[in-house]
């Protein structure tokens, strides 16, 4: 007797102390050793980097930092993270005893006149009160690891969402920096063009001061006339443009649209980054990326709940017990109590298959997730690459197209020069004149494509990804 009352508890820690279903491994994949274009040296991390400040513009750095806590892509993410924190605590509940409380209490009696068999009348009235009291205990133990499983599943969750607002954050940082880089070009596109048309006016000027010399027809003044009209029928798609982006601007910042326009109006210089972007190697992308890491969590938590599914198909013991109290205060001897304690034990015996087939659901939904983070990584790898590519290109496009500008600018000089003195008809001067406009325009694109590949490339690594974060969690 003495031997199984010492066996039963120590076989009970035994089992408490197994856990089913796989443990969680890292995922590997094959990786180069470096970018096709930079240097195999692996970098810091780059989540507190503020990469957009390389573009030296003050209401740029200002819009950045006021939709950090207003963006609300951003502020929806953190509250997801209210809710994956709320999951952690009903995963540890399971595993915890279960003990509750009732009462009732009752009182019923009867009220009105009855017939007494001798033909007379008289009234009635009875009342009963009583009170039931009652305390209830239970706990499932966990002989497979179920709960602890779960506990698994929903921090492995917590982290994904921890990671879910680095996401957000870039997601905000890309499109914002992007709208304020096209918002830029619009207004540049509409200087140039406000330019062109000063230039042009002044041709069309040229061109009927000629004509009443005699030296130039009709046809030369209708030709100067359509490039003004042609100008002008340019800038309204270009303050388009602007305000649409202006408007984007203020959603992103979490307020109405057309609110900070007016603050936009002034313009500045198209932005254009000072410094190179260090991109690290490959592996790099795994630690800086937070899609990386939240594909990561998902994954942990999805072999996790293999386990979960697993421990369903072995036996459960639940003890419980209970204790009762009744009184009737009607009687002098109405006090009642009653009380039980025991093991319930549940074995799964035939399902259909069911609990097998969860396992199966179970293990199929890991090796997705196992997919999705291999997506991933190799998403973000071509990412890096297709950016750095670009960029490095861009420079060497803005440079060639600076030396255009200056190549056709003093062409129309020459072509000018060269129409007053007689040696050249006005056509070539309506070249040079459009040989200048599209050459500005081009280059103020150049300039917006190199904004924007540079804005991809910091992405693309994760850069800022945890600015403004107030905890950092550490993976369990």
């Amino acid at each position: 007797m003495n031997f199984s009352r010492t066996l039963f508890p120590l076989t009970m820690l035994l089992l408490s102390g197994c856990v089913v279903g796989p443990d969680y491994q890292k995922p590997d994949t094959a990786l180069p050793a470096k970018f096709s274009e930079s240097k195999a040296t692996s970098s810091e991390s780059v989540a507190l980097n503020p990469w957009w400040e390389s573009f030296r513009d003050k209401r740029l750095n200002g819009l950045v930092h006021q939709g950090m806590a207003e963006n609300l892509t951003v502020q929806q993410a953190l509250e997801r993270i209210t809710a994956a924190e709320a999951n952690v605590i009903i995963a540890g509940a399971g595993a915890l005893p279960n003990v509750g409380l009732s009462a009732e209490g009752n009182v019923s009696g009867q009220d009105g006149n009855y017939l007494r068999r001798t033909s007379t009348t008289g009234a009635s009235h009875s009342e009963s009160k009583s009170l039931n009291a009652g305390l209830s205990a239970s706990w499932l133990i966990d002989f497979f690891g179920q709960y602890r499983r779960q506990r698994e599943v929903a921090n492995a969750s917590l982290d994904a969402a921890y990671d879910d607002v680095g996401v957000a954050r870039l997601a905000y940082l890309s499109d914002l920096v992007s709208s304020y880089v096209s918002a830029r070009y619009f207004q540049e596109a509409l200087a140039l063009n406000r330019k062109n048309l000063v230039s042009r006016r002044e041709t069309l000027k040229l061109t009927n001061e000629i004509k009443e010399a005699g030296a130039a027809s009709s046809l030369d003044v209708l030709q100067a006339e359509g490039l003004v009209n042609q100008t002008l029928a340019n800038l309204p798609a270009l303050e388009t443009g602007f305000h649409q982006s202006a408007n984007h601007i203020a959603t992103l910042l979490g307020v109405p649209a057309a609110t900070i326009t007016s603050s936009l109006i002034k313009g500045s210089s198209q932005p254009m980054p000072r410094y190179s972007t260090r991109t690290g190697i490959p592996a790099d992308l795994i630690r800086n990326r937070p899609d990386i890491r939240a594909a990561e969590r998902r994954l942990q938590a999805a072999t996790a709940q293999i386990g979960v599914a697993e421990a369903d198909l072995y036996p459960s013991i639940e003890l419980g017990g209970s204790i009762g109290a009744a009184r009737n205060f009607n009687t002098r001897v109405g006090n009642l109590t009653s009380w039980s304690f025991g093991p319930t034990l549940s074995l799964p015996i035939f399902n259909g298959g069911a609990l097998k087939a969860q396992v199966k659901v179970a293990r199929s939904d890991a090796e997705q997730q196992y997919l999705t983070w291999k997506s991933t990584v190799l998403n973000a790898v071509e990412e890096v690459e297709n950016a750095q590519t670009a960029l490095i290109r861009d420079y060497q496009t803005v440079a060639a197209q600076r030396k255009v500008v200056e190549t056709f600018d003093q062409t129309l000089v020459l072509a000018r020069e060269s129409y007053r003195g007689g040696a050249s008809t006005i056509l070539d001067v309506l070249d040079a004149e459009r040989n200048v406009a599209e050459s500005r325009l081009a280059l103020a694109t150049a300039i917006r494509q190199l904004a924007r590949d540079y804005v991809s490339l910091n992405v693309a690594i994760g850069g800022g990804a945890e600015i403004g974060a107030s905890t950092v969690v550490v993976s369990k």
